[in-house]
């Protein structure tokens, strides 16, 4: 009787198989599907739900609300731009370094590119196209006539949110203040020189918020 156990055990040997190893490589497959499970189960706890295609929002831009349909993804440039034909925010660098797309939101100077359409929604939205009586320039805009501030004129509009936002809280500027207070914004031709002195011929003519 001994030896035919001790030749089954030979074959179990020979065969690499035991019930010992049976049993643990059972366990394992066992705890391997239910880490799977596991894992299955956390994703679908934390995976947030993206919302997509198009919503209709209302905006307040220039004073007046106006309601578009975007993706929630949409920047506040984009909308302006290719739904509402507010072109003057011009899109450069679309990575919130240039200031060609300057426009103000609740009275604070903003980037268009870096900021939600969503996001603006039940704010005070202007753009270079409403900071004057239609037919009439804004003392700022006056001042970058007179001084030459302008080359190309792609920065320009930027350059001109950028100094009303920054002459509403500073209405007498010295040169040094100007120059850090439109270091946001970039003009590729170079015309800093007008620029500066623009703003501090508007400052004369302009005291903050009265075309606002």
């Amino acid at each position: 009787m001994s030896s035919n156990n001790d030749s089954e055990k030979d074959k179990r040997a020979q065969s690499g198989f035991s019930r010992r190893s049976w049993l643990r490589g059972a366990g394992i497959g066992t705890s391997v599907v239910g880490a799977g499970v596991l894992e299955q189960e956390a994703e679908a706890q934390v995976t947030p739900k993206v919302m997509s295609g198009e919503v209709e929002i209302t905006l307040d831009i220039n004073g007046r609300k106006r309601s578009v349909k975007v993706e929630p993804r949409t920047t506040l440039l984009d909308a302006l731009r290719n739904r509402m034909d507010l072109t003057g925010a011009k899109r450069v660098c679309d990575r919130g370094t240039c200031g060609a797309c300057t426009v103000s939101i609740g009275g604070k100077i903003v980037y268009g590119c870096s900021v939600l359409a969503v996001d603006a929604v039940g704010k005070s939205i202007q753009t270079i196209e409403g900071i004057a009586t239609e037919g009439q320039l804004h003392p700022v805009s006056a001042a970058f006539v007179n001084n030459d501030a302008q080359q190309c004129g792609y920065c320009t509009p930027g350059f001109v949110m950028a100094a009303k936002g920054f002459l509403d809280k500073h209405p007498n500027p010295t040169v040094e203040q100007v120059e850090k207070g439109l270091a946001g914004n970039i003009c590729r031709c170079g015309t800093y020189v007008g620029v500066r002195k623009a703003v501090l011929e508007a400052a004369k003519n302009y005291k903050g918020g009265s075309n606002a």
